[in-house]
């Protein structure tokens, strides 16, 4: 300030300068100037700093948190304290005699730098936003949250230019109670119009946070079993295990009960066999250990938990059970069709005999 008093009381020693323009004597139209210049000097010495020591000394830190601050902040920071320099310097001249010029430079301003602050939030959050987040969904096999990230990407930016918008028109001296009026009868009657299309979306949005499956797992859902194929924002796509495709709104899926069949840890295969009441004690005993040597032989696709047992008496055979668990990642229809095959040989090399439905008729005389 006090810069400023000598510099002034300097100009004023000088006639030339004592006239006026639009009301203020010319030499308070240098000082103005100088305030504006001196503006711009400190904004490109503090540009110089950044660039030539403090980026530096970012570069070298383990974090690259700073460095994006730095990258982000650099312009945006310059021009708006270009920006401050030009109203102070403009703030210093008088404009009484001339209603009006004083709230219009104020207004001018003050929107300009509301809009910079909107450019600076935008430009810090996408820059987060493509250094911490973007990574991590590029490395999902979830193209869900592929399709979601640019839409929150714009909804955010969206949002903060809409409210940058208001706050300007705010300061700029309108009356922004009859736009924020407008703005909520239009969002009530696009979300009518968007009702559907809104569920759907939120119903993406679910199936994104809950995560109830991924992609190539098989789900059953609704009368439908098939692999997902696809998760999109609208619906997601199953191949049933016919071979047809199915397009199921997101709606319909956040509002059912999913099951994810491909979730389970194993496969559980139950197996009943039925011998002929004409098989003793001997050969019961020798069928269940039959079985037990068919899990051993398969043991790279059965788990260890199996069970063999003998069941009930049946009203045409002797009932036994055989309960195995076929591993995640196995074949499951190979599986059962080879432990299916074991049992088929080994009983018939070992004599044992399956048996069929069938009655005993007795014909006792009188």
């Amino acid at each position: 300030m006090r810069s400023i008093e000598f510099l002034g009381n300097f100009l004023t020693d000088i006639p030339m300068l004592a006239n006026e323009f639009l009301g203020n004597p010319l030499h308070d139209w240098v000082i103005s100037l100088f305030i504006i210049l001196g503006g711009i000097i400190v904004t490109r010495t503090v540009y110089w700093f950044i660039e030539k020591y403090l980026k530096g000394l970012a570069e070298k830190t383990k974090t690259k948190l700073d460095d994006i601050l730095l990258e982000t902040l650099k312009k945006p920071l310059v021009f708006g304290g270009g920006l401050a320099g030009a109203w102070f310097g403009l703030k210093y001249l008088d404009f009484s005699d001339y209603p009006g010029v004083d709230a219009w430079i104020n207004g001018f301003f003050s929107v300009l730098i509301t809009f910079v602050a909107a450019s600076l939030i935008c430009k810090l959050f996408e820059a987060v936003l493509d250094q911490y987040v973007a990574p991590y969904f590029e490395d999902t096999e979830n193209d869900l949250d592929d399709a979601l990230l640019p839409i929150f990407r714009r909804g955010v930016r969206t949002i903060v230019w809409v409210v940058a918008v208001i706050m300007a028109l705010d300061n700029a001296g309108y009356d922004i109670t009859t736009v924020l009026a407008g703005l909520g009868v239009a969002g009530m009657a696009f979300a009518l119009a968007a009702k559907d299309s809104l569920s759907n979306l939120f119903g993406g949005f679910t199936i994104f946070t809950d995560k109830p499956f991924s992609l190539r797992e098989r789900i059953k859902i609704g009368g439908f079993d098939g692999t997902v194929t696809e998760i999109g924002l609208r619906s997601t796509r199953l191949k049933t295990l016919d071979g047809r495709m199915v397009t199921i709104p997101n709606s319909k899926i956040s509002d059912n009960s999913v099951e994810n069949v491909s979730s389970e840890a194993s496969r559980k295969v139950v197996v009943n066999l039925g011998l002929t009441y004409d098989m003793d004690d001997t050969k019961i005993e020798r069928a269940m250990a039959v079985l037990r040597e068919i899990a051993e032989e398969h043991k790279d696709d059965v788990e260890d938990d199996f069970a063999v047992g003998f069941k009930e008496f049946g009203d045409f055979a002797l009932n036994l059970v055989f309960v195995y668990r076929i591993t995640k990642g196995s074949d499951i229809l190979g599986t059962q069709t080879s432990v299916n095959m074991a049992i088929l040989k080994r009983f018939n090399a070992e004599g044992l005999e399956m048996a069929f439905p069938s009655q005993t008729i007795y014909n006792k005389s009188i």
